[in-house]
């Protein structure tokens, strides 16, 4: 028998790329045969899955956690199916293989502005067809997916559901899930072939202001660099059209947009951070997605979410790392208190 969505449901299923990031802190990013000095190195986690599940452990999230992938049998897998247990991350979905080494990226991350650059090996993720993940063995409210254009098996054609990713997705809903996707800043033209399929079996879809741009064809900052709200609720209304149930959330540097199925749209500004606060961008989108599902999975009002999510995603610009600067739910809501969100976005109409 169907299970009605979100009935008798508590947690966050997180399925997709498990990575383990290298985070190296440089001078400069070089020209081809130059030299740029490296002046720290620390290690992180990477993914969608592995980042988000990890701030909403450090959050403390008041649901259950669990993840889904594949990694290596090798140290670095090792690593990363402890690094779940010791966050209170269940991994009873995360196989290992012996077929592909785990995934990870060295993140080249500029001292002066925190601008990154990643060098990444797919390992692992790239066989990852979610064929082994039984939607009716748990009973997670939402299913998160990450991300779409960097899981190769999952980015495959499928006859009926457009993507491989896609049938997975029509999966869970049918289980009974919520899903919610994101997906990687690829500078690329496989968005309209890969992640449009997918959205028709997507409720909440979470990108980032590119990502939105590269799959509607809209240009969201203007050329001077500024960003362009009328495109911007253009791409969400497109995404809507594409088949997204409920909720299109888009995030940028600036702070963050949601437009609902009925057409409510919230904005929120992000927090007005000194830039000797900010060590990294690295995971600020996943942080920012964190807070958002956190709101999402409680029930909370939109506006709360956003809020939420750029609080988080705020705590996270602490840290070169994707997830260490993230900490307890009450102290990143009180930076609000203390940098205070940046002037109110104004639409254009």
């Amino acid at each position: 028998m169907k299970a009605k969505p979100g009935s008798n449901r508590s947690g966050l299923l997180g399925g997709g790329n498990w990575i383990v990031d290298q985070v190296k802190i440089i001078d400069v990013f070089p020209q081809r045969e130059r030299l740029a000095n490296i002046s720290s190195q620390s290690e992180g986690t990477g993914g969608a899955p592995y980042n988000v599940l990890v701030d909403l452990a450090r959050l403390g999230a008041p649901f259950p956690l669990i993840g889904a992938g594949l990694v290596g049998k090798d140290l670095l897998g090792t690593q990363i199916l402890e690094d779940c247990k010791r966050q209170g991350i269940d991994p009873k979905f995360i196989r290992a293989t012996s077929e592909a080494p785990t995934s990870y990226t060295d993140v080249m991350t500029e001292a002066n502005g925190g601008v990154r650059t990643f060098f990444h090996c797919r390992g692992a993720n790239a066989l990852w067809d979610g064929k082994d993940l039984d939607f009716s063995k748990t009973k997670a409210k939402i299913f998160h997916l990450g991300y779409l254009l960097l899981l190769d098996a999952l980015d495959k054609e499928d006859k009926k559901y457009g993507t491989k990713a896609a049938a997975l997705l029509a999966a869970a809903q049918e289980a009974g899930l919520k899903t919610s996707v994101d997906t990687v800043s690829e500078d690329s033209d496989r968005f309209t072939k890969i992640v449009t399929p997918a959205l028709k079996y997507v409720d909440y879809c979470i990108l980032n202001e590119i990502e939105a741009g590269k799959t509607t064809g809209f240009k969201i900052r203007k050329p001077d660099g500024k960003l362009d709200t009328v495109s911007l609720r253009h791409a969400a209304g497109a995404l809507l059209q594409c088949g997204v149930k409920e909720l299109v959330v888009i995030h940028f540097p600036e702070g963050g947009f949601a437009r609902t199925r009925d057409g409510k749209d919230s904005w929120q500004s992000s927090l007005n951070l000194p830039q000797k606060y900010i060590a990294g961008t690295a995971g600020a989108g996943d942080a920012f997605c964190s807070g958002v599902l956190l709101g999402l999975h409680e029930g909370w009002d939109l506006q709360r979410c956003l809020l939420t999510g750029v609080c988080v995603a705020a705590a996270s610009l602490s840290n070169p790392t994707c997830t260490q600067g993230v900490g307890k739910l009450e102290a990143a809501l009180a930076l609000a208190k203390k940098y205070k969100p940046r002037p109110p976005l104004e639409p254009e109409f």
